[in-house]
């Protein structure tokens, strides 16, 4: 309304809207009054047509599934909201476990004999920090395969949920080594329920077959072995018939009298462990046959295997 119209203007415009609007209202009140009778009261509604009642059951039975639809809405919002929780891990035999992998020797020992001719306490003598190993006729290293069959072996292990610790890791930075002493350390303080070096043989041709070292019994200096001694024969056992039933490969046959089994108080990796340790020889590099098993991805996949299938029956997998 314009704020310049005066106030006889306003009362004629009201008077006009009240004479038009009284008959309405009056004629309204008496329909309601007709409808609703003298006690103000609604008579009873008629009741639904038939399509009314479907439609109404049909509202009624959609209903649950309406709410359903809402909790899955809500759940897909939780759930977008961020990932569910993981279920735990399920528990078994080797939950927990822990094994260290000993390749034997170093690829770099080679370049550094200083280094590894050095003595150290072995407990009952003193011996060389490590050596170079052996190579086949044509070159191949002990080290070189006795790291690559580790290397397939932790992988075998860790996929039945064992924890695996290696000595050594080539192309690392450590060039040569570990010591004797040290390898035996790091699976003294791992606390490792099974300890594996691996290794090959590099005796004379016509020599052939594996062999697993066990520890004897010895007390002297730093290396008292009367803990380990029985486990470590278990485990021993234990890979040689899985080793022998994976490669095909038998028992040496220049030691051991046909058991596979050696034991050695004069090796400082086995004097001066504390866990249940064996060393496995898989076989002669300087023996042509057993050089082109020793040689072959393949066959090197079956040898790790074969220990790892050794170690999982050790540790009641």
């Amino acid at each position: 309304m314009s704020p310049d119209r005066r106030w006889y203007a306003r009362r004629s415009t009201l008077a006009v809207a009240v004479a038009v609007l009284a008959p309405t209202v009056l004629a309204g009140w008496v329909l309601t009054h007709a409808l609703t009778g003298t006690d103000g009261q609604r008579p009873d509604p008629a009741p639904h047509p038939a399509s009314h009642a479907a439609a109404a059951d049909a509202k009624s039975s959609a209903s649950p599934g309406a709410k359903a639809g809402a909790g899955a809405s809500a759940s897909a919002s939780a759930s977008a909201s961020g990932p569910a929780a993981a279920p735990a891990p399920a528990k078994g035999p080797l939950t927990g476990k822990t094994v260290v992998i000993d390749p034997g020797h170093n690829t770099g020992n080679f370049q550094h004999t200083d280094e590894i001719d050095r003595q150290v306490d072995i407990g009952t003598n003193r011996k060389e920090c490590d050596t170079t190993g052996t190579t086949t006729n044509s070159g191949y290293m002990e080290a070189e395969f006795s790291m690559d069959v580790s290397r397939r072996l932790r992988t075998i292990l860790e996929g039945r949920g064992l924890k695996v610790v290696l000595t050594h890791e080539a192309g690392t930075a450590r060039p040569w080594g570990p010591c004797i002493d040290e390898r035996a350390r790091i699976g003294n303080e791992a606390r490792a329920d099974a300890v594996v070096s691996v290794h090959a043989d590099g005796v004379s041709a016509g020599n052939r077959g594996y062999h697993v070292i066990l520890p004897a019994k010895v007390k002297a200096g730093g290396a008292d072995t009367a803990a380990i001694v029985g486990p470590s024969r278990q485990l021993g056992e234990r890979i040689g018939s899985n080793f022998s039933r994976a490669t095909g490969s038998a028992p040496a046959n220049y030691l051991g009298s046909g058991t596979g089994l050696v034991v050695r108080d004069d090796l400082g990796g086995l004097n001066l462990s504390t866990r249940p340790k064996v060393f496995i020889e898989c076989g002669n590099m300087r023996d042509s046959k057993d050089a082109a098993q020793l040689t072959s991805p393949e066959w090197r996949q079956k040898a790790a295997q074969g220990i790892a299938d050794g170690i999982v029956g050790f540790l009641g997998g």
